[in-house]
């Protein structure tokens, strides 16, 4: 079978190292156990147990997690004294209905380690199988808001790389959204938002050329939080933690050298969806901005299509933008 998962023309770092990317899948519609047990198989890896809701599947690619998306529950212990009395001595058949109910609404989570570009075959190969098994996204009921999420190893992490990779995502972001399902659940949360008006116009600006302490200032003073659709606390943290400190305190922001990309959901029932199309509309924002000229064209087009102009009252920047990719030969 052909490799249906694209690859982008920069695939090493400034290092040379192999890029790589972290690969995070919310799920519903299969048991904990079963999901560790063909994870596992599929994966070609060894499950253990790492505490309860939470196994590690060593596998030739390294440790993937199988976890329950939330932690009062992965966490909870009947036998703890802040729980009341009257539910310790309900014992097991408390938590038969305990895991009943939380396998029904909290998504459970397939976490990968850093892999290399080449590996997301295996990643596609895995997907298509739990669909298969009866795995359900977030088509499936109106309260399941499960996500998928995409953390691509940065090939350098200079502020003017960094402005690059903005400034783009910044441009296609309703042309991305608009290629993925937005369910009914996400509309009515604010889990995935796109970044700051402010902060885009500044982004975009003609000739903003900042060093990364004022890219950084930037960007926290109008969203100093995690819930963006691409969010920049995780790399922030590792490049200069201190920084980062002084506009967001969050135990869960995790130090990596790494975009954040929030897709807005799962929609792994349905058969016409698949990882692999997800992966490489993020290949054409890593080709666009790995072609400087072309990424200056089109960082310049969506500056003016945020003006006021009959131009932009009478067609979408979505629009625009897909015609500007079409002629360019991104899609």
């Amino acid at each position: 079978m052909p490799e249906r998962c694209q690859m982008p023309d920069v695939l090493t770092t400034d290092e040379g190292e192999k890029r790589r990317v972290g690969v995070e899948i919310e799920i519903s519609g299969l048991g904990y156990e079963k999901l560790v047990a063909l994870t596992a198989d599929l994966l070609g890896g060894k499950a253990s147990t790492a505490s309860r809701y939470v196994s590690r599947i060593d596998s030739p690619l390294g440790e993937f997690t199988v976890e329950l998306d939330s932690d009062p529950i992965k966490d909870l212990d009947l036998q703890d004294h802040r729980v009341p009395e009257s539910l310790r001595e309900l014992g097991g058949h408390a938590m038969d209905v305990i895991d009943y109910a939380a396998e029904r609404l909290v998504p459970l989570e397939i976490v990968s380690p850093p892999i290399p570009f080449e590996a997301l075959e295996t990643i596609e190969a895995l997907v298509d199988h739990l669909r298969e098994a009866g795995a359900v996204g977030s088509r499936e009921a109106i309260l399941y808001a499960f996500g998928l999420q995409l953390n691509p190893e940065l090939p350098a992490l200079d502020a003017d790389t960094l402005r690059r990779y903005l400034q783009t995502f910044a441009a296609l972001y309703d042309w991305l959204k608009g290629r993925h399902q937005l369910d009914f659940s996400r509309k009515v949360t604010t889990y995935i938002e796109p970044w700051a008006s402010k902060y885009v116009d500044k982004l975009v600006a003609e000739g903003y050329s900042p060093d990364m302490e004022t890219l950084m200032r930037d960007y926290l003073k109008d969203n100093p939080t995690r819930n963006r659709a691409l969010d920049l606390l995780p790399l922030f943290a590792h490049i200069n933690a201190d920084l980062l400190a002084e506009y967001v305190e969050d135990p869960r922001i995790k130090s990596r050298p790494t975009l954040h990309y929030r897709l807005p959901d799962c929609d792994i029932d349905n058969p016409r969806w698949h990882f692999s199309t997800v992966w490489n509309d993020w290949v054409v924002l890593e080709q666009v901005v790995a072609n400087p000229e072309h990424q200056q064209e089109l960082n310049d087009l969506f500056r003016e299509s945020r003006t006021l102009s009959f131009r932009n009252l009478t067609s979408t920047w979505r629009t625009r933008c897909q015609h500007w990719l079409e002629n360019r030969g991104y899609v």
